[in-house]
């Protein structure tokens, strides 16, 4: 796995209906959500769902998707893990992963790929980490900086957002690639 490159913050993806025949959305682009409002959800979401593949193909097992607190940072999903975990084996043998905020009735769903961040991004993950959680990992970042243990940023290919209350209207897709 190759340490991950920072996405530019001015870069914005392509935006347009998401492909779902049978669900009768609008044709065009009127009404599409902003990138905006994406991120704002990707920054405020407090739990967030990834989903890994094992090496044989199936889905992570016991659960089938874990749940993770992490940070949007810089246009990447970051979180750190153990690297005996599943998902860090998972992630070594497969990067691509599915990444979801916490909130279904105002969902964002990242489909991308996950590369091992540089120090300069766990410096800035560890410093903006505890703040949000109120958890002190000062025990953990000496194996962090060291690069010992990892922290995984997940570059987006694909953002799905679904808002409930507007899901016909609004259900965004944006493409990064």
């Amino acid at each position: 796995m190759t340490t991950a490159k920072k996405n530019s913050p001015s870069r914005k993806p392509h935006s347009s209906r998401i492909a779902a025949p049978g669900y009768g959305f609008p044709k065009g682009t009127k009404g599409l959500l902003p990138w905006s409002w994406a991120e704002q959800r990707l920054k405020k979401s407090h739990n967030y769902w990834i989903t890994t593949v094992k090496p044989d193909g199936s889905p992570h097992t016991s659960p089938h998707t874990m749940v993770v607190w992490g940070l949007w940072q810089d246009g990447r999903f970051l979180f750190s893990t153990g690297s005996q975990s599943r998902k860090a084996r998972n992630l070594a043998q497969d990067p691509n992963c599915v990444v979801c905020t916490e909130l279904a009735n105002e969902a964002v769903i990242v489909e991308g790929v996950a590369e091992i961040a540089d120090v300069a991004a766990r410096r800035k993950f560890l410093a903006k980490y505890k703040p949000k959680y109120n958890f002190d990992m000062s025990s953990m970042k000496d194996d962090i900086l060291s690069m010992k243990e990892p922290v995984f940023a997940v570059r987006p290919r694909v953002v799905f957002a679904l808002w409930e209350k507007f899901f016909q209207t609004k259900s965004t897709r944006w493409k990064f690639e």
